[in-house]
Protein backbone atom coordinates (compact mmCIF):
# COMPACT_ATOMS: atom_id res chain seq x y z
CA UNK A 1 0.00 0.00 0.00
CA UNK A 2 1.13 3.87 -0.58
CA UNK A 3 1.75 5.27 3.24
CA UNK A 4 2.48 8.66 3.98
CA UNK A 5 4.00 9.17 7.27
CA UNK A 6 5.09 12.68 9.01
CA UNK A 7 7.95 12.82 11.49
CA UNK A 8 10.17 10.18 10.02
CA UNK A 9 13.51 12.06 10.49
CA UNK A 10 14.28 10.20 14.19
CA UNK A 11 12.15 8.61 16.64
CA UNK A 12 8.83 6.96 16.61
CA UNK A 13 8.31 8.14 13.01
CA UNK A 14 11.70 6.60 11.81
CA UNK A 15 10.47 3.31 13.64
CA UNK A 16 6.78 3.75 11.85
CA UNK A 17 8.47 3.78 8.40
CA UNK A 18 10.97 0.75 9.01
CA UNK A 19 8.26 -1.21 9.57
CA UNK A 20 5.96 -0.59 7.03
CA UNK A 21 8.94 -0.67 4.50
CA UNK A 22 9.74 -4.57 5.97
CA UNK A 23 6.08 -5.06 5.25
CA UNK A 24 6.50 -4.16 1.85
CA UNK A 25 4.64 -1.11 1.45
CA UNK A 26 5.54 1.80 -0.48
CA UNK A 27 6.57 4.79 1.96
CA UNK A 28 6.76 8.38 1.37
CA UNK A 29 7.74 10.97 4.73
CA UNK A 30 7.96 13.99 5.69
CA UNK A 31 10.06 16.09 8.52
CA UNK A 32 11.76 18.86 8.75
CA UNK A 33 15.07 16.72 9.16
CA UNK A 34 17.10 14.84 6.38
CA UNK A 35 16.24 10.81 6.50
CA UNK A 36 18.43 8.19 7.56
CA UNK A 37 16.55 5.71 6.12
CA UNK A 38 18.35 4.45 2.96
CA UNK A 39 15.80 1.93 1.42
CA UNK A 40 14.29 1.31 -1.79
CA UNK A 41 10.63 2.02 -1.39
CA UNK A 42 11.55 5.06 0.67
CA UNK A 43 11.34 8.55 -0.91
CA UNK A 44 11.98 11.21 1.67
CA UNK A 45 10.83 14.80 1.79
CA UNK A 46 11.68 18.17 3.56
CA UNK A 47 8.77 20.02 4.33
CA UNK A 48 7.34 22.04 7.23
CA UNK A 49 3.66 20.77 7.75
CA UNK A 50 2.94 23.82 9.06
CA UNK A 51 4.29 26.69 7.28
CA UNK A 52 6.04 24.89 4.07
CA UNK A 53 4.76 23.84 0.67
CA UNK A 54 3.54 20.26 0.96
CA UNK A 55 4.48 18.12 -1.62
CA UNK A 56 2.28 16.24 -3.86
CA UNK A 57 1.14 13.45 -2.99
CA UNK A 58 -1.31 11.47 -5.18
CA UNK A 59 -3.23 8.25 -4.15
CA UNK A 60 -1.76 7.67 -0.49
CA UNK A 61 -3.66 4.93 0.83
CA UNK A 62 -2.41 4.92 4.58
CA UNK A 63 -1.53 7.91 6.21
CA UNK A 64 0.10 8.51 9.72
CA UNK A 65 0.49 12.05 11.29
CA UNK A 66 3.33 11.76 13.86
CA UNK A 67 5.19 14.98 13.17
CA UNK A 68 5.22 16.79 16.30
CA UNK A 69 6.95 19.20 19.14
CA UNK A 70 7.03 18.86 22.48
CA UNK A 71 7.32 22.22 24.87
CA UNK A 72 7.93 25.15 22.48
CA UNK A 73 6.12 27.80 21.41
CA UNK A 74 5.20 25.97 18.51
CA UNK A 75 2.98 22.85 20.69
CA UNK A 76 -0.22 23.96 19.33
CA UNK A 77 0.11 25.46 15.95
CA UNK A 78 2.60 22.54 14.97
CA UNK A 79 1.17 19.90 16.89
CA UNK A 80 -2.72 20.34 15.90
CA UNK A 81 -2.97 22.77 13.21
CA UNK A 82 0.24 21.20 11.18
CA UNK A 83 -1.80 17.45 11.62
CA UNK A 84 -5.02 19.33 9.99
CA UNK A 85 -2.85 20.57 7.54
CA UNK A 86 -1.53 17.30 6.07
CA UNK A 87 -5.02 15.29 6.81
CA UNK A 88 -7.01 17.35 4.99
CA UNK A 89 -4.26 17.35 1.76
CA UNK A 90 -3.56 13.71 1.97
CA UNK A 91 -6.01 12.04 4.00
CA UNK A 92 -10.30 12.13 2.87
CA UNK A 93 -10.01 11.02 -0.58
CA UNK A 94 -11.27 8.29 -2.41
CA UNK A 95 -7.59 6.30 -1.70
CA UNK A 96 -7.81 6.55 1.18
CA UNK A 97 -7.99 3.29 3.42
CA UNK A 98 -6.56 4.56 7.22
CA UNK A 99 -5.80 7.78 9.27
CA UNK A 100 -3.64 7.66 12.13
CA UNK A 101 -2.74 9.66 14.89
CA UNK A 102 0.21 9.88 17.35
CA UNK A 103 -1.31 11.76 20.19
CA UNK A 104 0.06 11.46 24.15
CA UNK A 105 -1.10 10.11 26.84
CA UNK A 106 -1.37 13.62 28.52
CA UNK A 107 -4.23 14.12 25.88
CA UNK A 108 -6.62 12.04 28.59
CA UNK A 109 -4.33 12.69 31.71
CA UNK A 110 -3.31 16.25 31.23
CA UNK A 111 -0.56 15.88 32.95
CA UNK A 112 2.12 17.39 30.53
CA UNK A 113 3.64 20.94 29.91
CA UNK A 114 -0.05 22.96 29.02
CA UNK A 115 0.82 23.70 25.57
CA UNK A 116 1.37 19.80 24.47
CA UNK A 117 -0.99 18.61 26.95
CA UNK A 118 -3.98 20.85 25.01
CA UNK A 119 -2.89 20.26 21.42
CA UNK A 120 -2.64 16.16 21.92
CA UNK A 121 -6.25 16.43 23.25
CA UNK A 122 -6.91 18.30 20.22
CA UNK A 123 -5.58 15.87 17.83
CA UNK A 124 -7.48 13.10 19.75
CA UNK A 125 -10.78 15.13 19.11
CA UNK A 126 -9.82 16.02 15.36
CA UNK A 127 -9.37 12.52 14.98
CA UNK A 128 -13.05 11.98 15.96
CA UNK A 129 -14.06 14.32 13.49
CA UNK A 130 -11.78 12.42 10.55
CA UNK A 131 -13.36 9.27 11.44
CA UNK A 132 -17.31 10.71 10.61
CA UNK A 133 -15.89 12.11 7.28
CA UNK A 134 -13.95 8.96 6.18
CA UNK A 135 -16.47 7.15 6.67
CA UNK A 136 -17.89 7.43 3.59
CA UNK A 137 -14.50 6.33 1.61
CA UNK A 138 -14.96 2.79 4.06
CA UNK A 139 -11.63 4.16 5.74
CA UNK A 140 -11.26 4.21 9.57
CA UNK A 141 -9.67 6.97 11.95
CA UNK A 142 -7.79 6.33 14.88
CA UNK A 143 -5.08 7.86 17.36
CA UNK A 144 -2.49 6.02 19.26
CA UNK A 145 -1.31 7.63 22.80
CA UNK A 146 1.93 6.53 23.97
CA UNK A 147 3.06 7.30 27.59
CA UNK A 148 6.99 7.30 28.29
CA UNK A 149 8.91 6.12 24.92
CA UNK A 150 12.72 5.53 24.71
CA UNK A 151 13.10 8.06 22.18
CA UNK A 152 16.28 10.73 22.09
CA UNK A 153 14.14 13.38 22.88
CA UNK A 154 13.71 11.61 26.19
CA UNK A 155 17.36 11.33 26.95
CA UNK A 156 17.53 13.73 29.64
CA UNK A 157 15.24 11.46 32.14
CA UNK A 158 16.74 7.87 30.77
CA UNK A 159 20.19 9.30 31.58
CA UNK A 160 19.34 10.59 34.88
CA UNK A 161 18.70 8.58 37.78
CA UNK A 162 17.20 9.99 40.20
CA UNK A 163 14.67 11.44 37.01
CA UNK A 164 14.34 7.46 35.82
CA UNK A 165 13.26 6.29 39.33
CA UNK A 166 10.68 8.64 39.74
CA UNK A 167 9.05 7.87 36.38
CA UNK A 168 9.65 4.33 37.35
CA UNK A 169 7.88 4.81 40.40
CA UNK A 170 4.83 6.22 38.10
CA UNK A 171 4.18 3.01 36.02
CA UNK A 172 2.65 -0.34 36.63
CA UNK A 173 4.91 -2.15 34.46
CA UNK A 174 8.24 -0.91 35.44
CA UNK A 175 9.29 0.48 32.06
CA UNK A 176 8.65 2.82 28.98
CA UNK A 177 8.10 1.53 25.10
CA UNK A 178 10.21 1.17 22.43
CA UNK A 179 9.53 2.71 18.91
CA UNK A 180 9.61 -0.34 17.69
CA UNK A 181 6.55 -1.17 19.96
CA UNK A 182 5.12 1.69 19.14
CA UNK A 183 5.22 0.92 15.25
CA UNK A 184 4.15 -2.55 15.47
CA UNK A 185 0.76 -0.67 16.98
CA UNK A 186 0.52 1.64 14.26
CA UNK A 187 0.90 -1.39 11.83
CA UNK A 188 -2.02 -3.11 13.23
CA UNK A 189 -4.37 -0.29 13.75
CA UNK A 190 -3.78 0.71 9.90
CA UNK A 191 -2.64 -2.23 8.19
CA UNK A 192 -4.65 -5.21 9.92
CA UNK A 193 -7.69 -3.57 11.79
CA UNK A 194 -10.74 -2.88 9.70
CA UNK A 195 -13.10 -2.00 12.02
CA UNK A 196 -12.35 0.05 14.69
CA UNK A 197 -12.52 3.49 14.30
CA UNK A 198 -13.05 6.87 16.12
CA UNK A 199 -10.65 5.23 19.08
CA UNK A 200 -7.76 6.16 21.39
CA UNK A 201 -5.19 3.46 22.48
CA UNK A 202 -3.33 4.39 25.60
CA UNK A 203 -0.12 2.77 25.45
CA UNK A 204 1.37 3.41 28.83
CA UNK A 205 2.85 0.72 30.89
CA UNK A 206 0.07 1.35 33.01
CA UNK A 207 0.84 5.02 34.34
CA UNK A 208 -2.85 6.31 34.20
CA UNK A 209 -4.14 3.60 36.46
CA UNK A 210 -1.02 4.05 38.72
CA UNK A 211 -2.32 4.94 42.21
CA UNK A 212 -0.96 5.24 45.82
CA UNK A 213 -3.64 3.87 48.12
CA UNK A 214 -3.47 4.78 51.81
CA UNK A 215 -4.99 3.11 54.80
Amino acid sequence: MKVLITGTGRGIGRAIAARFLDGGHSVTGIDILPSSIECEGYTHFRADILKGELPEVEGVEILINNAGVQNTESDIDLNLKGTIRVTEKYGLQDKIKSILFIASASASTGSEFPEYAASKGGVVSYMKNVALRAAKYGAVSNSLSPGGVLTDLNDHIIRDPALWQQVMDETLLKKWAEPDEIAEWAYFVTVINRSMTAQDILIDNGEAANFNFIW
